[in-house]
């Protein structure tokens, strides 16, 4: 590992560096604009008047006495915008508001929008609306949704997916099997809980409007609101603001934000700003999904597994939103990051009248990972080995054929080598011995393991493109606008990092802005852990295109061929004699003097994807990255509290643009990994959240986070820029299921449903001490 870190030292001059973030200084000084921080003079503020009922028919509503209110210039419902639109990724399913006489299909459905010169007046407008309901029955179990009594309440588009794998001959490998075990997991639904609520404000601008917004999504947010205005895109201008946070969340909730709010702008032609406090972004913003995992698995008594059979059973909510997407991820990653022969996967996501689930950080795969790296430890006791051993017999490798039928040949598979560092990292086997002979003790450490893999960029979903935009100034400062946005995440940094490599120039030369829709070339969601992959690409074929121009200029005054010119740290020189050189700045100038364009799009797309819904095979992802965590515990027996002493982390991610900031990912993905396995719950009963702010919803705080060790091993892919792929989510995929491993080892009890909360620590020791084992 450290030999390949010095040849990259050597390699690369930018990329590979920890350098600061480029939006670091705006972010300490607070002088970043987040959308909430946006004013205009004549400004109004919306609020929206929510449903009572999560399905209930709207018989009526009568804003009269709110209107009258003073200080309320306007009150919108559904009847007073018959232009309005459904709109939604998949289905056109989502109503920015139920009109009367319809049905709503969860408590976040908006039925009317006031807007006042204060946020204050405007709330307390809304609690003078009269709205008459008729409650229905809704369904808020997934397994009645899938009964066919079920098309009454939620019709016939009640599934709105669903997947089928087969590899080799399932029934065969059970029958080879010498151990069968079947088990139920359930994993909970979670809120995103980002820091900050959503928020948009509208100015009307002749025909036009312009948006401000925490969008996480731009391009697929204007397009969103343009659908359900009815409007062209390019009479909708979006700007992201600064984001505080999104891991997936702020799309659907930052949509109906913004069609509320624009209805206001053209009704009255004044600015509208629409800022969500805690509890409405709780009850609106969609939730990772909860699923019902049933895995059976054949092995043979060497620690051979033969066969699998998956059935995954997702909570879509209300809406379709992108659960096809999450169940792609879940079904094809099933089987977790082993080579099993007879393989059967049936994944279903269903609707309910539950709140909406969407995009997670993670997107399907901490579900499916908690319940095969559960699984694989309770193979391994039952066995008599050791949670290493059998990982090793069974992991992937180099031309493994996984159950979607894709040959891993075109990237190195390195599992084995990750599941390898960590393992030594943590000292796995010493401690794992010595923590099973804990007898009659308050304080029990238990040690855990899981590997993951994961798909990079978009892959069998659906098609995947970006594309960025370069200018370079006549001082040679570089400029990037690019479809890929900064969330927070730091790519901002980490593509300013590759153009200035691939310019062969000074860092501090480039800048990437915020995605603004009217500049930056359309590309899909920044999402998939894909922003550096994909966005890297774009800018390493934007910035080619202008070097190429720059060559032959070069090659003009220095004489030489243009084979033979090299870019490098800030001058551009004869590969043959590096002392015949101009600066890149006077470069830039020379071209600008004979009229050369110094701008241009770069553009991206992923190929080699040929996967058949219909089949449930073939190639699913372009490549993919490889993950291993090792947590350890320790329970107290007494209360039932687990703490999470340590986390070990290895990652092969290809490249590391920026090391710093692929550790701060990790640290994050913990974070998240602690939170999913031992506290969070956003706990829903007949439709009714249970909790809709942070006094209630428990998530990891920072006295809560154990010690971390880190550790990257890097093998560059061909697939990716400078051999960069995926680290934002498989930061968090591993880490649940290896702390619920932990405290199994610590007590001897397994745990099937998440969290693992005290209550059920507490619940599974006292049942184990009345069958008479300590």
């Amino acid at each position: 590992m450290i030999s390949k870190v010095i040849e990259k030292e050597k390699e690369f001059s930018v990329v590979g560096k920890s350098l600061p973030r480029k939006d670091a200084i705006d972010k300490v000084t607070g002088t970043a604009r987040y959308a909430a921080d946006y004013y205009f003079p004549g400004m109004l503020y919306a609020k929206t008047l929510r449903t009572k009922y999560p399905r209930a028919r709207i018989k009526k509503i009568d804003v009269s006495k709110a209107l009258e209110y003073p200080g309320v210039v306007t009150v919108i419902t559904a009847k007073d915008v018959p232009f309005l639109k459904n709109f939604g990724f998949f289905h056109r399913d989502i109503p920015p508001l139920v009109k009367e006489g319809d049905i709503t299909n969860c408590i976040a459905d908006g039925l009317a929008v006031v807007a006042a010169i204060s946020e204050e007046i405007a709330e307390k407008a809304l609690e003078l609306i009269e709205v008459e309901y008729e409650p229905l029955p809704g369904i808020y179990d997934p397994l009645e949704a899938l009964k066919d009594e079920a098309k009454e309440i939620l019709g016939e588009n009640r599934i709105y997916d669903h997947l089928h794998t087969e590899k080799g001959d399932v029934e065969k490998g059970f029958a080879e099997a010498d151990l069968i075990i079947e088990r139920e997991y359930r994993t909970q639904r979670i809120e995103h809980s980002y820091l900050e609520p959503e928020a948009v404000v509208v100015v009307p601008e002749g025909d036009r409007l312009i948006i401000y917004a925490s969008a996480q999504y731009p391009n697929l947010v204007r397009g969103d609101i343009a659908t359900a205005l009815n409007m062209p895109q390019n009479k909708i201008h979006l700007i992201q603001a600064t984001l505080g946070g999104g891991f997936g969340g702020k799309h659907e909730a930052v949509v109906l934000a913004g069609v509320r709010a624009a209805l206001v702008a053209l009704k009255t032609g004044r600015p509208v700003k629409m800022e969500y406090s805690r509890e409405e972004s709780m009850i609106e913003s969609s939730k990772r999904h909860p699923y019902i995992l049933k895995y059976k698995i054949g092995v043979k008594k060497d620690g051979t597994i033969v066969a699998l059979d998956v059935k995954n059973i997702a909570d879509g909510g209300a809406y379709c939103a992108s659960s096809p997407w999450v169940l792609f991820r879940s079904h094809v990653h099933a089987t977790g990051a082993y080579e099993i022969p007879n393989v059967r996967i049936d994944s279903v996501v269903v609707k309910t009248n539950n709140p909406n689930s969407s995009a997670m950080r993670g997107f399907g795969n901490p579900q499916v990972f908690f319940a095969i790296e559960s699984l694989i430890d309770e193979v391994a006791e039952k066995l008599g080995m050791s949670p290493i051993e059998i990982r090793m017999k069974n992991a992937l490798k180099q031309g493994s054929v996984i159950a979607t039928g894709q040959v891993l040949n075109n990237h190195t598979v390195s599992i084995r080598d990750v599941l390898k560092k960590v393992v030594e990292m943590s000292d796995f086997e010493r401690k794992w011995k010595e923590y099973k002979n804990q007898k009659n003790q308050r304080f029990k450490r238990g040690i855990g393991v899981a590997i993951t893999f994961r798909g990079v960029s978009f892959g069998g979903e659906g098609f995947d493109f970006a594309g960025v935009y370069v200018t370079v100034f006549p001082d040679g400062t570089i400029s990037m606008y690019g479809g890929v946005s900064e969330n927070g995440q730091g790519l901002r940094t980490a593509l300013s990092q590759i153009a200035a490599e691939e310019f062969g120039v000074p860092y501090d030369y480039v800048i990437y802005s915020n995605d603004d829709t009217f500049v930056t070339p359309y590309s899909l969601t920044t999402s998939a852990s894909r922003g550096t992959f994909i966005g890297g690409w774009a800018v390493k074929n934007a910035v080619s295109q202008i070097k190429e121009r720059m060559k032959k200029v070069a090659s003009e005054i220095l004489k030489v061929p243009e084979e033979k010119i090299i870019f490098r740290d800030g001058y551009v020189f004869s590969k043959d004699d590096p002392e015949n050189k101009i600066t890149f700045k006077e470069l830039v100038q020379a071209c600008y003097a004979r009229q050369i364009n110094m701008s241009a799009v770069g553009w991206h797309y992923v190929t080699g994807i040929d996967w058949d819904p219909h089949t449930g095979k073939g190639n699913a992802y372009i490549t993919y990255a490889y993950s291993a965590n090792v947590a350890e515990v320790e329970v107290d027996t007494q209360t039932g509290n687990v703490k999470v002493l340590k986390i070990y982390a290895v990652h092969d991610s290809g490249t590391i643009v920026n090391p710093v900031a692929a550790k701060s990912q990790v640290y994050g993905g913990i974070s998240w990994s602690l939170g999913y396995a031992l506290l969070e719950d956003f706990k829903v009963e007949n439709g009714y959240p249970k909790a809709i702010n942070f006094d209630k919803y428990r998530i990891a705080r920072a006295m809560d986070m154990p010690e971390v060790e880190i550790e990257f091993i890097e093998n560059p892919d061909p697939n990716g820029p400078f051999g960069a792929k995926s680290i934002g989510e498989p930061a968090l995929e591993p880490g649940a299921s290896a702390i619920a491993n932990a405290i199994s080892h610590a007590i001897g009890v397994r745990f099937y449903r998440l969290p693992i909360t005290r209550d059920k620590v507490l619940e599974a020791l006292k049942k184990k001490k009345e069958q008479g084992d300590n």
